[in-house]
């Protein structure tokens, strides 16, 4: 349950820094659980690795859009 309390307090960051959240969020998200099935202790470090592509990922989406 601690690797689910701090997934959720990682989504949670992620959504308040971000404008549009879905991007960090859902990388968040993808991040806990690929890095919880690697091992323990992997769901953190995940999460926070998931939601830095995702908020990249949806920037460049961004930026793409504005041209």
């Amino acid at each position: 349950t601690t690797d689910l309390n701090l997934l959720l307090l990682v989504t949670q960051a992620a959504e308040d820094t971000d404008k549009k959240p879905t991007g960090a969020a859902k990388g968040a998200v993808v991040g806990a659980v690929a890095g919880h099935e690697v091992g323990s202790g992997h769901a953190v470090a995940g999460a926070a690795t998931g939601a830095a592509i995702g908020h990249q990922q949806t920037k460049k989406a961004e930026e793409s859009k504005a041209r």
